[in-house]
């Protein structure tokens, strides 16, 4: 198992480590998963996602080759913009959910980090009729998502750039804590936050993680694991690769065409998708509360209309902020409309739900 350039401070904070994509990684801290999922909605937390993949794509057809490999416009990327993509395969099914960057004149893919093996070989068999090079510069790349109300006046201290000059999904060139980064404003929880790619050694690493947390002590500043990212992102409905999307889901009715640009020229999977997206998907993807406190919908459980099943749970858990169990499933088309009256089958039970409007918060 590899360990990030912060493992040791994970340790110092006393985290419940776990493995995760090949990597020990903290799932949680002391103060518990609730605690730090408030602590990120009200205030500031960090979070080691060194774990993550980064793919670099160079060369004459860079961009003609990520025209074809992702479902959103790259032509639209210029310097210090980033945006939110996928890649599919000719079914229209999808191999992952990724952020494009394009960095001086070649792009940066930032891919699951379980499915870092798994791109790497799709990139590859993408390649025929295209003068690209395409690297794996994972094990360079140091990350930390810095997260919440409180995320731009912590790093602001330690930044010669001015954060507040960078846009949503838009990114800067700077230093923190004196250090070259990629200071990106992007994430995964749904609050203002900010992304921080660098390279360095172990020194390096706690340097700038040092300095993050001297400069939030004042906001009560928290380590953040994985457990409370996964809390946090179910609350604003963002899909996670293999429980919300997969090879089996196409974007259209992972409820993704917002960043499917069918009209950008051909893509892997554009003629499914098209036809999904002309003919309505059968199926969608909703959001469900429980209406019983003490139940918590899992993936694959059933759900159903009067016995009669109409669809399936992908992700589930608890809203420390609604107090309450949320989940995402599909339904048949139908049946997705906000107030629909639903029951998840577990256990041999029935229990009873409504489908709302995402996000839950």
């Amino acid at each position: 198992m590899k360990k990030t350039l912060f493992y040791d401070k994970h340790i110092e904070n006393r985290a419940k480590i776990v493995p995760f994509a090949g990597y020990e990684m903290p799932i949680q801290y002391p103060n518990g998963i609730i605690h730090e999922h408030k602590a990120v909605r009200k205030s500031v937390g960090v979070f080691d996602v060194t774990h993550m993949g980064e793919l670099e794509v160079s060369g004459p057809d860079a961009l003609a080759f990520i025209q074809k490999v992702t479902v959103n416009d790259a032509s639209k990327l210029g310097p210090g913009k980033a945006q939110y993509s996928a890649m599919c395969y000719d079914n229209g099914g999808i191999v992952d959910d990724l952020l494009v960057y394009y960095i001086d004149g070649h792009y940066m893919l930032v891919v699951n980090a379980s499915n870092i093996a798994k791109n790497m070989d799709w990139l590859r068999a993408n390649t025929a009729g295209f003068d690209v090079e395409l690297a794996d510069i994972s094990d360079e790349i140091n990350l930390l998502a810095v997260q919440g109300p409180k995320s731009m006046v912590t790093l602001q201290k330690i930044c010669n750039i001015n954060m507040d000059d960078i846009p949503f999904y838009n990114y800067a060139v700077g230093q923190i804590a004196g250090f070259d980064a990629i200071i990106s404003r992007t994430g995964y929880t749904g609050e203002l936050g900010f992304e921080i790619y660098f390279r360095g050694d172990k020194e390096t690493a706690e340097s700038i993680w040092d300095a993050i947390f001297d400069a939030g002590n004042e906001f009560s500043i928290e380590p953040i694991g994985l457990a409370a990212r996964d809390t946090l992102r179910l609350e604003k409905g963002f899909c996670l690769y293999g429980n919300d999307i997969d090879q089996n889901t196409n974007t259209i009715e992972a409820g993704l065409g917002w960043i499917t640009k069918t009209d950008k020229g051909e893509f892997n999977g554009r003629d499914i998708i098209v036809r999904a997206k002309e003919n309505k998907p059968k199926r969608q993807l909703v959001g469900f509360v429980m209406n019983t406190d003490k139940f918590i919908p899992r993936k694959g459980y059933k759900i159903s209309i009067d016995g009669y099943q109409i669809g399936f749970v992908t992700s589930g858990n608890l809203s420390p902020m609604l107090n309450q169990p949320i989940g995402l499933g599909y339904v048949n088309r139908d049946s997705k409309q906000p107030g629909t009256q639903i029951e998840i089958e577990a256990r041999g039970r029935t229990f009873r739900a409504e489908i709302v409007k995402l996000p839950f918060v």
